[in-house]
């Protein structure tokens, strides 16, 4: 089967996006697909096997300065105007660009036996549908994002910036229904899905993400006492920092050391200015960008992962974590509870809820037996049900019968 992936931000670091598009690219590629991947910046490294088609995006959402491009004429081409003057007003029109920049890259390609969207559902998905099948995995619907954020908004200001920020929601809302198959990654999102795009959940497809087992393992490094750990970008205000930080501004009387993986300062503002708020400069720390081989030997070496999200659509560094066989505190929110079994594989609480995040803390740092016996039975669930070799036959199951219904109505 000749596939196209269509990722608008390709690289693994912009997040589950990223790491999405890899894994299935590799194993498809692995099953014997000829596999192609129309991508956006920051550009991905690909697997052997998968050809990388580029897209040129200038990337102005966010920038006060240097967003020039080198030639000046460039700002002037359509789509890159209309970028530049729609994120002067917080409008992020990426993955409506990208879409229809994809759309010409296909015409360069040539036919394809199925198109596979990864999140971006834009306006150019519907015009690649005339010509080809186009499926799409939706990870969540973006106005749980814009909830998230609404949550935690202090000012007008914000909430002006948010309304404009999400409002790509619409024109995803309108795409989905329209395409030939929705897949997603939990029962949890496949719920969200048809509730906010209005896509039966008969036609939706629960394929579940996987982890890369190999890599991701405890690598038998000491724990350090009192560690916890964070993995996301804190930025995103449903993954909920702010909630983490008012809980270890509880447990002063423990000797507690958070990691936070995510950028350093200046590159993040929001939760480098709740750290000072709190008072807990000595307590916690930013890595800045890691490798994958440095993320492996801080979930090894932290007692605990921690994950106060108010909304996840899987999770990856939940799985991750369990599968270095860290125990995870984290909340009850989105697809969590179909990664981590409670009081086995973690505790998981309220989403928002400070006072049992806290409690939730302190009773693992105090039991080092439960702490142990947890990452053991953690590492064993996410072998037994979250490998990217079933995510991709499932997938891969999933195009035939799309195609084969499509087969039967022409």
């Amino acid at each position: 089967m000749k596939v196209c992936l269509l990722s608008y931000r390709g690289n693994m670091y912009t997040g589950g996006q990223g790491i999405y598009a890899y894994y299935l690219a590799k194993e498809l590629a692995r099953l014997g697909c000829e596999v192609h991947l129309i991508a956006g910046p920051p550009y991905p490294e690909v697997p052997d096997g998968v050809q990388l088609h580029r897209v040129v995006n200038h990337n102005f959402f966010g920038k006060k300065r240097d967003f020039l491009p080198p030639n000046l004429l460039e700002i002037f081409y359509p789509l890159n105007f209309f970028e530049y003057a729609a994120t002067r007003v917080h409008v992020f029109p990426e993955m409506l660009t990208f879409s229809i920049r994809a759309f010409r890259k296909l015409r360069e390609l040539g036919r394809f036996d199925i198109i596979h969207d990864n999140q971006c559902l834009g306006f150019g998905l519907l015009l690649m549908r005339l010509r080809m099948p186009v499926v799409a995995t939706i990870h969540h619907p973006l106005i749980l994002d814009k909830i998230a954020a609404f949550q935690q908004t202090t000012s007008v200001s914000e909430a002006f910036r948010y309304t404009m920020y999400y409002s790509p929601f619409e024109m995803q809302k309108v795409v989905a229904r329209r395409l030939d198959g929705i897949m997603t990654v939990s029962k949890s999102a496949a719920k969200e899905i048809t509730r906010f795009f209005g896509v039966p959940s008969e036609e939706i497809r629960v394929i579940y993400n996987g982890v890369d087992l190999e890599t991701f393992q405890n690598d038998g490094c000491e724990r350090e006492e009192n560690s916890i750990l964070f993995v996301g970008r804190t930025e995103d205000r449903k993954k909920g920092i702010f909630y983490l930080l008012k809980a270890m501004r509880m447990l002063k009387d423990l000797d507690l050391k958070l990691t936070i993986v995510d950028e350093k300062p200046p590159k993040t503002v929001y939760a480098p200015e709740l750290v000072r708020k709190y008072c807990l400069e000595d307590r916690v720390r930013f890595t800045g960008r890691v490798t994958v081989r440095r993320l492996v030997k801080l979930y090894s070496s932290a007692e605990i992962f921690t994950a106060p999200s108010l909304y996840e659509g899987f999770g990856f560094p939940v799985a991750e974590a369990m599968a270095c066989e860290t125990p995870v505190v984290a909340t009850t929110a989105g697809a969590i509870p179909e990664i981590v079994e409670n009081d086995e594989t973690g505790i998981l609480v309220r989403p928002g809820d400070v006072d049992a995040l806290a409690s939730a803390i302190r009773v693992l740092l105090e039991d080092d037996h439960l702490r142990r016996q947890m990452g053991r039975a953690a590492r064993r669930r996410i072998e037994k049900l979250f490998s990217w070799e079933r995510a991709a036959r499932e997938t891969l199951n999933f195009y035939e019968e799309v195609l084969n219904g499509a087969d039967g109505e022409i």
